[in-house]
């Protein structure tokens, strides 16, 4: 037993001189090292928003009832895909399309009373010119008549003269001078009859002309009045088809409905109620909002940054990157604006407008002894008095 004992107090001193050395070497390397570190290693410094919303790049559409109606059809769905120009709610428009049947009917009856109307003037126009033919000839005929009407009379009145002289003279009975005087005027009476016919007849004709320039004028004003008619039926058309199409709500841009008003055939709706809001299928960006002290001055574009949605835990599901696209310059409502471009490759967070978040920004990298002596020299000129002014 003293043996045993002999070596183990030999074994204790040998192991107690070299204990101090080893424990002295150990604290020269982690000092060491830990100097290496705080000289050598950078750290990542980030930013982080009071509040984060992913949202698309343009803004959300609503949709709006342009005028009060009753709900004839409806296509909304929360999170259907429409098109620009999709038809969403129809309102009820029996009224307008009513009276724009009756306004394209009275359109296309005018045409054909115009042409009617047109021919009828045509037919005047080219009886007015046969007329004026048959005119023509007939006072030719007339002027005919009169001269040979004239030509006896001439011959009575040449021989009532030599008779006026036989008689005279006494060569002639005064019967036969009152013979030749009624010969006399029976020429004149027949002359005059034809002067008279041709007088009638250019009576005739003027009066003639004057009734085909009337019905001429009479159907010239009423092509005039029904040609007057087409405008304002025109407007009135496209009046009736704006109102129809008013009572279309369509949609404004291309997108997915992400909000939808609960409507049914034969609800009523008024005049600027919200029916949907239409979401854009467009680049999707997180829009967060920093202190003054944090954003102001060390929040620059470019910078990259990191997502942290709050309905995705990040340690199941991770971050999205992201980079700083735009920064207010000044502060609104006690913070300032920050825009992020999203990059939207992460497989495993289904992406959409809406998402609440965080954003981490990073702002600089920097090494541990630059930041302890940056927080040391805060805390000193916290503590250190102001110096006096002097005047």
């Amino acid at each position: 037993m003293s043996t045993a004992f002999s070596r183990t107090l030999r074994s204790l001193h040998a192991d107690g001189s070299g204990r101090p050395i080893a424990g002295l070497l150990a604290a020269a390397c982690l000092a060491g090292a830990w100097v290496s570190w705080s000289l050598l290693a950078h750290i990542t410094l980030y930013e982080v928003s009071t509040t984060a919303r992913l949202e698309v790049d343009q803004a959300v559409t609503p949709v709006q009832a342009p005028l009060a109606g009753r709900v004839v059809t409806t296509r909304l769905a929360i999170g259907r895909e429409v098109n620009a120009g999709d038809i969403l709610v129809e309102l009820d428009s029996e009224s307008e399309r009513l009276d724009l049947a009756q306004e394209r009917a009275r359109m296309e009856a005018l045409a054909p009373q115009i042409r009617a109307l047109r021919e009828q003037a045509a037919a005047e126009d080219a009886a007015r010119g046969q007329e004026k033919t048959a005119a023509r000839a007939a006072a030719e005929q007339a002027q005919s008549g009169v001269r040979e009407a004239e030509a006896p009379a001439r011959f009575a009145e040449v021989d009532e003269d030599r008779m006026r002289q036989l008689r005279a003279e006494g060569l002639i009975p005064e019967r036969d001078y009152q013979r030749g005087q009624a010969e006399l005027q029976r020429a004149r009476a027949a002359a005059e009859t034809q002067r008279l016919a041709v007088s009638r007849l250019d009576q005739e004709q003027r009066t003639r002309e004057s009734d085909r320039i009337a019905r001429l004028r009479s159907l010239e004003t009423d092509i005039a009045r029904m040609e007057t008619q087409i405008p304002a039926l025109e407007v009135s058309i496209e009046r009736l088809t704006h109102e129809i199409e008013r009572r279309r709500v369509r949609a404004p841009v291309s997108g997915r409905v992400g909000e939808a008003a609960v409507l049914r055939p034969g609800a009523v709706v008024r005049e600027g109620d919200r029916l949907a809001a239409i979401v854009p299928q467009t680049k999707l960006a997180m829009i967060a909002q920093f202190a003054p002290s944090s954003a102001l001055g060390r929040i620059r574009p470019g910078q990259a940054a990191r997502l942290r949605l709050d309905g995705f835990p990040w340690a199941q599901y991770g971050t999205v990157t992201a980079t700083v696209s735009r920064v207010a310059g000044e502060v609104r409502d006690g913070s300032v604006r920050v825009e992020l471009a999203v990059d939207r490759s992460s497989p495993s967070i289904p992406l959409q407008h809406g998402l609440p978040g965080t954003v981490e920004v990073e702002v600089e990298r920097a090494t541990p002894a630059s930041l302890v002596m940056r927080n040391a020299g805060r805390a000193l000129s916290k503590g250190t008095p102001s110096s006096p002014g002097v005047e």
